[in-house]
């Protein structure tokens, strides 16, 4: 017996992958219920309408209608603005199997950077940001790796790369600093690293904030926010810098954390896998649940990411924001809804673009996940297609066999409503 798990689907009108100027997206459902088809022209939803309202592209004044492109039948699919990742560390991804130290020459590192974003991409997240180290014995190598990955890549998925040097003050900080200010020069898109690794925590934000302000660029720091002294500290010289700022993963926040967090207006990005991640020393201490309630409860600006791919600090760890935002609901601690909108809107908030809803005018930024809901997706979404930029990016189909038996006499579908023996 022969089964497709995602169920049959009929061949699209045209290669997805290589469409025209228009796309036209059919039976697709919302996360409201609704069953719609979807128009996008450019990098837009151009129309949204019930199942068979929408043709070709009005024709404007003195021109012809546009019917180049393809159509699409996403029937038994859930049609969601795509997630965003905001903490990866693709410099160290696929690490972990590789010899220590690991081979850091830069085809290696570019080879492995760039299947991190395709990978990350494959799962719906059509925009990503990744934290590379700089200074000590590699200088800004990572980083280069990372920004040419990024070039190649252009058109397929928005890359940022976050720069992280590990000390900043005193004259131990001296190479950090000249490092930092060539990275930002170079092309890194947010200034980063671990205050809590230098010596004078505070300085280290001063001397960020001051190299990101020349640069005009976010800031994207890691904390355990173990102390909440510190914690107090550190979020108070960082006022300045606010909304462009994000902390993470804070997953040994004390009490009464959530409510500093809260009162500084910062962004956390939590990471559920494992609450830890490379650019945190030590090892990951695991995210609990009741932090999370915590935070949402107190009304922090909360995103999620992974935090690892198949690292030293997750050797089994996973790109997929569909799991993140699974893990953070499968403990109670947030809904459905709430978990997806953290991989989501939260998470481009956080990488300062553009919100993306399901509507004419938005950008048209998709993801199709096989499921009748976000709980339906969590737990079994696998064939996906993904839509960057109005066009087709990414497109998985799963397929799922099983053997012939008699032993079990199962029921084979044969049309709605009706199966047989």
């Amino acid at each position: 017996m022969s089964e497709r798990s995602e169920g049959a689907q009929p061949p699209p009108a045209a290669n997805p992958l290589g469409h025209g100027p228009v796309l036209l997206l059919t039976g697709a459902r919302l996360i409201d219920g609704r069953v719609v088809d979807v128009r996008i022209s450019g990098d837009r939803i151009q129309a949204v309408g019930t199942v068979g309202s929408l043709g070709p592209l009005p024709a404007m004044p003195g021109q012809p209608t546009v019917t180049t492109g393809a159509r699409i039948d996403l029937s038994g699919y859930l049609l969601l603005p795509a997630p965003a990742e905001p903490h990866g560390h693709y410099d160290s991804a696929f690490s972990a199997a590789l010899p220590a130290p690991p081979p850091d020459g830069p085809a290696d590192l570019v080879r492995r950077a760039t299947e991190a974003a395709l990978t990350s991409l494959g799962y719906g997240a059509t925009a990503q940001r990744t934290h590379v180290r700089i200074g000590d014995v590699h200088g800004l190598g990572r980083l280069e790796a990372v920004l040419t990955a990024r070039q190649s890549l252009r058109g397929l998925v928005e890359l940022q790369a976050v720069a992280m040097p590990r000390l900043l003050t005193g004259l131990a900080g001296a190479d950090g600093r000249a490092q930092l200010r060539d990275a930002l020069k170079l092309g890194a898109s947010a200034a980063g690293g671990c205050p809590d690794l230098d010596p004078d925590p505070v300085g280290y934000v001063q001397v960020l904030l001051a190299a990101a302000a020349d640069a005009d660029c976010p800031v994207d720091l890691h904390t355990n926010a173990a102390d909440r002294a510190q914690l107090a500290r550190l979020v108070a010289a960082l006022a300045p810098h606010r909304p462009r700022v994000a902390l993470g993963p804070c997953s040994a926040l004390p009490p009464g954390g959530s409510t500093v967090l809260a009162n500084s207006g910062m962004r956390v990005v939590c990471l559920p896998q494992n609450g830890g991640c490379t650019g945190i020393e030590g090892r990951p201490i695991g995210l609990r649940p009741s932090l999370v309630r915590e935070l949402a409860h107190a009304r922090v600006a909360l995103t999620a990411g992974a935090g690892c791919l198949r690292d030293p600090a997750n050797p089994v760890g996973r790109a997929d924001p569909l799991d993140t935002a699974r893990l953070l609901a499968a403990t109670g601690a947030l809904s459905p809804e709430a978990a997806y909108d953290a991989v989501s809107t939260q998470a481009r908030a956080t990488l300062g673009l553009p919100p993306v809803r399901v509507d004419a005018g938005f950008p048209a930024e998709l993801l199709a996940v096989r499921g009748d809901s976000l709980s339906g997706a969590f737990s079994g979404g696998h064939s996906r297609l993904v839509v960057h930029t109005g066009r087709v990016v990414s497109r998985t189909s799963a397929v799922r066999e099983f053997a012939d038996t008699v032993a079990l006499a199962l029921p084979r579908q044969t049309h709605p409503g009706r199966t047989e023996n």
